[in-house]
């Protein structure tokens, strides 16, 4: 187990011209899934529904079968416990997502933020660090936060405050 997570963070740590497809593409499966898991963790609750949004989140984004989201989810908790910074995962997707990449994976935190129907201030201040890092901006970072409020009333028909 810790030999996988010191390749993962190799992989992370490696420059984007020394990795292949495959090991880049993993690299950006794992930062957007630590981001995520991420959202959850930050405030303390981690439940069902914010679980089953990071699962939905990554299974769009990314075409892998159900044991390997799961692995996946599982590496990104171990990564995210360890790590001392969001730099390191946030570098790989701007040299490697688009801006409407970037934007959807804000989009996507917000939509795990949502999933308790309750939003904290410590998941605000987290989304925001990421789209800061991830060079959204603020129009765009507001514009994901009510696409995905606006997902999360019509999936659980409740209104938030925030």
């Amino acid at each position: 187990m810790l030999h996988a997570l010191k390749e993962l963070f190799e992989s992370l740590l490696a420059p984007a011209g020394s990795q292949s497809p495959q090991e880049c593409e993993q690299t950006l499966q794992l930062a957007t899934a630590v981001l995520l898991t991420e959202v959850m963790r930050v405030d303390g609750n981690s439940d069902a529904a914010q679980q089953a949004a990071i699962t939905a989140a990554l299974r769009e984004r990314f075409t892998l079968p159900e044991d390997a989201l799961e692995q996946l989810v599982e590496r990104a908790r171990q990564a995210a416990k360890t790590a001392n910074d969001y730099y390191q995962f946030t570098s790989s997707m701007n040299e490697q997502f688009t801006q409407a990449q970037k934007i959807a994976v804000v989009e996507a935190m917000w939509r795990v933020a949502y999933a308790d129907a309750h939003l904290d201030e410590n998941e605000i201040s987290l989304i925001g660090k990421i789209a800061n890092l991830l060079y959204v901006t603020q129009g765009e970072y507001i514009a994901a936060k009510m696409r995905a409020k606006e997902a999360a009333q019509l999936e659980k028909g409740v209104p938030f405050s925030s």
